[in-house]
């Protein structure tokens, strides 16, 4: 593929000039803390799918406010004893598709848990079940500037919670095995994933596949292709807003 970006030497040894916010570890352990106030209430209900290896369950769970997000959990069917356990998160516009999909971590006789995004879902793959019942200031078509207007407003605060969420809810299965859980994604998922390994401190594995929600300062001027397109779009509308969206973004960055 064509080089677009630095050569490669000079890649291996970039390092962002993404910046931390201060306050940013007692933003998030506020966060935690106030989502954990609310009971994790996870419920797994047994569907009926006519697979033979794999048993697959409903999962309900309670995210950040205390909102209801699902998920599926995957075990394989001979399971009587806890079994390492993988959660994965989900592309950009995807939901946790159907429940015999995505069988493969299941069938090397792991656990797979995969949370569905709230308010996505409708893009692409088999759909999603999570509604996202918070509002916004105005915003972009899209998710990467809902609540962009303050970090403690933003869309991905309260994917990112979910997310720690999710990892709690799937330990708390009787068949999974806490010490040995990993945690993967792709795209969004990949830096969902990165920043659940921020969050989370004793996962064994982060595994994050071409993560975006990463670097803000320098993917939102190195591209044009969305989803970083979004935020352009809505400065471009929005003229004189740069710094606060970058302060918004900095609570997010897998960067940090």
């Amino acid at each position: 593929m064509a080089l677009f970006d630095l050569p490669v030497d000079e890649l291996r040894t970039y390092r962002s000039e993404s910046g931390a916010p201060e306050d940013f570890d007692a933003f998030w352990g506020k966060t935690l803390q106030e989502a954990r106030e609310h009971a994790l209430d996870a419920r797994f209900e047994p569907v009926d799918t006519g697979l033979c290896t794999v048993r697959v369950y409903d999962v309900t769970f309670a995210g950040f406010g205390g909102h209801p997000v699902k998920g599926w959990l995957r075990l394989p069917a001979g399971a009587t004893e806890p079994v390492p356990l993988v959660v994965e998160f989900i592309g950009y516009g995807g939901g946790r598709g159907l429940a015999h999909e995505k069988l493969l971590w299941a069938s090397t006789g792991r656990a797979h848990f995969v949370m569905d995004t709230r308010g996505q879902g409708s893009a692409w793959g088999g759909g999603g079940g999570t509604a996202d019942p918070v509002g916004a200031a105005p915003a972009y078509p899209g998710f990467m500037t809902r609540g962009i207007d303050a970090p403690e407003n933003y869309y991905y605060r309260r994917v990112f919670t979910d997310a720690v969420r999710a990892v709690e809810a799937a330990r708390s299965h009787p068949l999974t095995d806490a010490a040995r859980t990993a945690v993967i994604g792709e795209s969004q998922g990949g830096g969902i994933a990165l920043a659940v390994g921020g969050l989370v401190p004793d996962l064994v594995a982060v595994a994050p596949d071409v993560p975006f929600l990463c670097d803000f300062p320098r993917a939102t001027t190195l591209t044009e292709r969305h989803p970083y397109r979004e935020i352009g779009l809505f400065l471009k509308t929005h003229r004189g807003r740069a710094t606060d969206v970058l302060r918004t973004l900095s609570y997010f960055d897998g960067v940090h």
